[in-house]
């Protein structure tokens, strides 16, 4: 298990990750109005009516109409703004802030938001699929970042990414090496484990969403596995600059300043 950090990656084409951002507010704005700030009555309202419940979804079960909140389509996507503790909203966002940004910028803002709604939606379905008649509602962005993490996998698996081994042991990697493990993990848990708590499936889903969506909706000319590496827009080519000034004359142009002449 490992904790991601932080890492080296500047954006190339986009200056800000506006669509990441947004989600993490959103998330964050939703988990507390149907948490912290809740009653418990509307708390559980809110997972009924905006969760994804399979059995409702496979016609297996019908919902209360006095808890329907949106049509039983829009849950393969509301379900993924929910969260049941701080934790779980946590290691989500952790994951999205530091992978989200360099995806949002090899697919550009819109393409971006498309991409983490179907992979939200290929996690529920995958949930489903697995267990048509479950009646208990799935909650949590997992499928959606699961999407994002394949994603990077494969647009940067030779980026230094640090991260938290074992929760306590910090560490720089190529990306390639905690987010292979990472991906392997998530099938494996989804054969050993399949019955617990936590949905594996829906985040096999996600990483399965992922994979093929970013190689349709990348950028022309955004290369996967880091074949090219594009230069930031703020670069400038060393071929590109004005000659070089004589030193002398340079600093005798420079205007003066309170504290004297520059250097």
């Amino acid at each position: 298990m490992f904790i991601p950090l932080h890492d080296s990656n500047t954006l190339k084409h986009i200056s800000m990750q506006y669509v990441t951002i947004a989600l993490i507010a959103t998330n964050i704005a939703v988990w507390l109005i149907t948490g912290p700030i809740a009653t418990e009555a509307f708390a559980n309202a809110a997972v009924l009516g905006l969760g994804y419940i399979p059995a409702v979804i496979f016609d297996y079960a019908d919902l209360d109409p006095s808890l329907v909140i949106v049509p039983d389509q829009f849950t393969f996507v509301t379900y993924s703004f929910l969260h049941g503790d701080f934790t779980h909203l946590a290691m989500n966002m952790l994951f999205l802030w530091v992978f989200g940004d360099n995806v949002e910028d090899a697919l550009g803002h819109f393409r971006f938001l498309v991409f983490y709604l179907l992979c939200a939606a290929a996690g529920a379905l995958a949930h489903g699929l697995l267990d048509p008649h479950s009646e208990a509602p799935l909650i949590g962005a997992s499928g959606a970042i699961s999407g994002v993490v394949a994603a990077y996998f494969l647009l940067h698996p030779k980026v230094r990414v640090w991260v938290l081994v074992l929760f306590r042991i910090p560490l720089p990697l190529p990306a390639a090496i905690p987010l292979a493990f990472w991906i392997g993990q998530q099938f494996f848990m989804l054969v050993v484990d399949s019955g617990s708590g936590v949905s594996w499936s829906a985040h096999v889903g996600g990483i399965v969403a992922g994979l093929l969506l970013v190689v349709v909706l990348r950028r022309r000319g955004v290369p996967l596995f880091d074949r090219t590496i594009v230069t930031p827009r703020a670069v400038e080519h060393r071929a590109e600059r004005p000659e070089a000034v004589d030193a002398s004359t340079a600093s005798a142009q420079k205007p003066p300043t309170p504290w004297g002449r520059p250097t």
